[in-house]
């Protein structure tokens, strides 16, 4: 697993997920987006759900980030523990759970959550985080690695237009874990501003594989020019 992380340093990993509703919303349609971010470079996939994760395993030799969305409380990406080991059992390679500090559904701490992660399945745990306060918990409760995905998305946290690089920047000189940026990254220069920043690795999703939110990029630029 050690090999898997550094695999992974100063390299992008692509996440592939699309919405419940959304025309892209299948399995195989993920798996076909996670080959294709595979031949363009990609270094690694995040993908949501058990179904796309085994279906990106049996097909894509790359390390694999998985997690869970699931529920309506603030805790939903792979809330519980159970969320946690048939995201593994699933295929994945690392585990991506919320690494913030509110309460998790099932009553366990981050820290019990990941040593189970540990112990019952071999993966790797990362923590989403949104704060610089939380990724050093995270780090101490034994987060292989730690990622600044849910900044902006908690309740006490400001969603910028961007990445947040500050965050990356305190998080990689604070923790020894490696800091993996994701969140808002859109364009290829951000990324590259992400690594400067201090991250391990780079997730970018959205502005690769959602074209409904991409044409609307350029539909809202052309109307405004209108």
């Amino acid at each position: 697993m050690n090999k898997l992380i550094a695999h992974l340093r100063h390299r992008l990993v692509v996440s592939c997920q699309a919405y419940p509703g959304e025309p892209m919303r299948t399995p195989d349609t993920m798996r076909r987006v996670a080959l294709a971010a595979a031949k363009g470079g990609a270094a690694g996939i995040r993908a949501q759900g058990v179904a796309d994760i085994a279906a990106i395993r049996e097909a894509v030799d790359l390390p694999l980030i998985g997690l869970w969305k699931d529920g309506d409380d603030d805790v939903f990406i792979t809330p519980t523990l159970e969320h946690a080991l048939a995201v593994a059992r699933a295929g994945a390679h690392v585990v991506a759970l919320d690494g913030t500090a509110r309460p998790r559904p099932d009553g366990r701490t981050l820290g019990d959550t990941i040593a189970a992660v540990h112990e019952l399945t071999g993966a790797l745990v990362m923590a989403d985080c949104s704060t610089l306060g939380e990724g050093i918990a995270a780090a101490a409760a034994g987060a292989d690695l730690v990622g600044t995905t849910l900044s902006g998305y908690t309740a006490y946290t400001s969603k910028q237009p961007g990445p947040d690089l500050d965050l990356v920047s305190q998080l990689a000189t604070a923790i020894d874990v490696p800091v993996i940026a994701e969140g808002r990254i859109h364009t290829p220069a951000q990324a590259a501003q992400a690594l400067r920043a201090g991250a391990w690795a780079v997730v970018v999703g959205t502005a690769i594989t959602h074209p409904s939110t991409i044409t609307g990029w350029f539909a809202s630029a052309m109307a405004d020019a209108r």
